[in-house]
């Protein structure tokens, strides 16, 4: 059994993301279970705060999700071309204390996907999450992409995805990420 983590960079309830993320639940091959969540509760990041009261609760709670999966996929929006803050915010959480980088991200498999409005996806989030992924050390998938633009046509009102191109795409995109999990012995 290959477990999934898939969180969703977004806080916004009829996010696209989020929908994406629910899309690929219902995706996942056999023996691949895809666990969605979300960044709420993760508070912003204050170093005072953290010297003084450890790590929020939420910050502890994902911290060990990760640590219980075989690999993470982030599925990002892109604000003004880059990450979006709530998102850097919450790794910048997860990347406290430093030494715990290795045990949460060392060699840990992540993939990137996303979905915006625009006409070019999440290309600029995504090219901008590299640099914060290869400085925490993770095994980057790069054997597929996916960026799904003009989401207001792929989702319906209610966040279901209706478009069988996207929905293809987006079973391939993640059970191809399994697989490579699965072939590079990070089961943990």
């Amino acid at each position: 059994m290959t477990t999934i983590l898939g969180i969703s960079g977004s806080l916004r309830a009829g996010s696209y993301n989020t929908a994406l993320l629910r899309a690929a639940q219902a995706l996942a091959a056999p023996g691949v279970t895809l666990e969605a969540v979300t960044l709420h509760g993760i508070p912003l990041y204050d170093g005072d705060v953290e010297r003084r009261d450890g790590l929020p609760a939420a910050v502890l709670q994902l911290k060990q999700r990760i640590i219980a999966s075989d690999g993470v996929l982030l599925v990002t929006p892109e604000y003004n071309s880059g990450i979006p803050g709530v998102f850097k915010n919450a790794i910048d959480w997860l990347s406290r204390p430093a030494a715990d980088i290795p045990r949460v991200f060392g060699d840990r498999p992540f993939a990137l996907a996303g979905a915006s409005q625009g006409g070019f996806g999440t290309i600029l989030s995504q090219d901008a999450w590299l640099s914060v992924l290869r400085k925490l050390g993770v095994r980057h998938w790069a054997g597929g992409t996916l960026m799904v633009s003009r989401a207001t046509q792929v989702f319906d009102e209610d966040g279901a995805l209706r478009d069988e191109a996207i929905r293809k795409q987006l079973g391939d995109f993640l059970n191809g990420f399994a697989a490579w999990i699965d072939g590079s012995g990070a089961g943990r």
